[in-house]
């Protein structure tokens, strides 16, 4: 059981002041980088934006608690959007918490078989298509609100998506492209003259200081949503054994997918501060 204990408790036995300092300046930086993109990507998986806040809160908790690096974090993921779309539009909010917990369970059942270290020998070229076609669906899915379009129809799939583009593109809002635009320069330039802050979190400052102080017609996640400030209603999903039969592939996805992102940052992160992360 010793090779399954959390990074977290065998990093305190050397734990020092100076990493804590450098800790919370790291965390607040997260946070506030968390809070928009947790909302974003909440609306783009067809959930609430609360719903967004409360995951990126629990689930950042609980995998920097459990988890096995020492420097890895965690937060909204853009390649889980569309499966976690198509699971609300089939199953329902019960079906995503039916399937959320499966994967949980599938990707405990592979950690205690140390099935961490065979995940990495995936062939490189599986992953890379597998997320560029999300980047691809997740790009086409951006373009409404990047260009300010108003569509006329609802459309879950991609394809019908980038129909209601070209045939809405007459509704075109160019103030919502130019803060569009001016974010996007800024997460393409920024880096290249400033490291140390992240390019995320000045295009948010940026785009609210222009829709607030010039009063722009933009929609803001404001006019769009109701955020409640109180907290969750929490309550057990209606688990079925038919319900669990429809969400068990959606399940397998996303314990494979979960595991797949989680080890190979893990690499990434290993490469940076010369460590070695536990995978299972």
């Amino acid at each position: 059981m010793k090779t399954l204990t959390p990074q977290l408790f065998l990093s305190m036995k050397q734990y020092t002041k100076e990493q804590f300092t450098k800790d919370v300046i790291s965390g607040i930086i997260v946070a506030i980088i968390a809070l928009p993109l947790s909302i974003a990507l909440a609306l783009a998986s067809g959930v609430t934006p609360e719903q967004g806040l409360y995951t990126a809160i629990i689930a950042g908790f609980v995998i920097s608690f459990l988890g096995g690096s020492k420097v890895q974090i965690a937060g909204p993921t853009a390649a889980f959007a569309t499966i976690v779309a198509g699971i609300v539009m089939k199953n329902g909010m019960e079906g995503l918490a039916t399937a959320t917990i499966l994967a949980g369970l599938i990707l405990v059942i592979m950690g205690f078989l140390r099935l961490g270290s065979l995940i990495r020998f995936i062939p490189y070229t599986i992953t890379t298509g597998f997320t560029t076609g999300i980047a691809v669906t997740i790009f086409i899915g951006q373009i409404k609100d990047f260009l300010g379009l108003t569509f006329r129809e609802s459309p879950v799939e991609t394809m019908e998506k980038l129909g209601q583009v070209i045939s809405c593109m007459d509704t075109l809002n160019l103030q919502a492209l130019a803060v569009g635009a001016v974010s996007l320069a800024i997460l393409i330039l920024w880096p290249r003259f400033f490291k140390k802050v992240p390019p995320s979190l000045i295009a948010v400052a940026a785009a609210a200081v222009l829709v607030k102080g010039m009063g722009l017609r933009v929609n803001t996640i404001g006019d769009l949503y109701t955020i409640s400030s109180g907290l969750p209603a929490f309550h057990l999903p209606n688990i079925s054994f038919s319900l669990v039969q429809k969400v068990m592939p959606d399940a397998i996805t996303i314990a494979v997918l979960a595991a797949i992102e989680s080890l190979l940052s893990c690499v990434v992160a290993d490469g940076m501060i010369g460590g070695k992360h536990n995978s299972n």
